[in-house]
């Protein structure tokens, strides 16, 4: 298998509490990972370590074969994360935090791919508008374009529907659809219905660890229902 993200042993701690505790996978590249799992199951926190925002207590990762602990900003620059946090700095206009983002991660002709994702995203009549002036969905619309403005081979979704007008779920849809031959995705979703449709494979966490890690196609809908309910019904990590 031709791996694009290899996590083993992926521990995090906090204090007396283990949020993610010895984790292990491994994603093809080209793949969409849909983690579901109850509040406090653990899932945010992977994904932080996989975008390398928080260090690993125990454990390795590795995004496309490079070591996220050895080598932190090359695997940053081929990931892309959309998480509650839109990233964006309100004052700055759409364009102007998109071109940041592309000048710090050395896009070529940054003018041009920004214009480019905010034609996708349905803003290029806004782009001259400050973000704090944006609607939750818009603002959301222009944190999808920020996380790829790099043309990352990996990306990260935190809960992206969240806070998105059907309007905005459309265009979303639309741009994994355009991109997805092309990226792994690994989205984490309390949306079952979403996630499955989306999903070639799926994991179920509870109590930060892996309940269940498969294809898609290997678990029914039924089973599926099953296991996530008694997976919800073991409670806070």
């Amino acid at each position: 298998m031709d791996a694009a993200i290899e996590v083993r042993g992926l521990t995090k701690q906090f204090g007396g509490r283990r949020a993610v505790d010895d984790v292990s996978f491994a994603l093809p590249r080209g793949a969409f990972l849909s983690v579901f799992g109850p509040n406090g199951a653990g899932k945010t926190t992977l994904l932080r370590m996989l975008a390398t925002l928080t260090r690993p207590s125990a454990g390795d990762i590795r995004i496309g074969g490079v070591d996220a602990k050895e080598e932190p900003d090359a695997v940053r620059a081929s990931v892309g994360l959309i998480s509650h946090s839109a990233m964006l700095y309100p004052d700055l206009t759409a364009e102007e935090n998109l071109l940041f983002y592309a000048r710090l991660y050395g896009v070529p002709d940054p003018e041009r791919r920004v214009l480019e994702l905010l034609d996708a995203v349905g803003l290029r009549h806004r782009r001259l508008d400050r973000v704090r002036t944006f609607s939750r969905g818009m603002t959301q619309r222009v944190s999808i374009a920020r996380a790829l403005v790099n043309d990352p081979a990996v990306v990260l979704l935190d809960e992206p529907y969240s806070g998105l007008d059907p309007h905005a779920v459309e265009i979303f849809d639309e741009l994994i659809g355009s991109v997805r031959a092309e990226r792994t995705f690994v989205m984490v979703s309390h949306d079952l219905e979403k996630g499955r449709a989306l999903a070639d494979h799926v994991m179920v966490m509870a109590r930060g660890r892996v309940v269940r890690f498969a294809r898609a196609d290997e678990l029914d809908a039924e089973e599926f229902r099953a296991l996530y309910r008694s997976t919800v019904g073991t409670g806070v990590a």
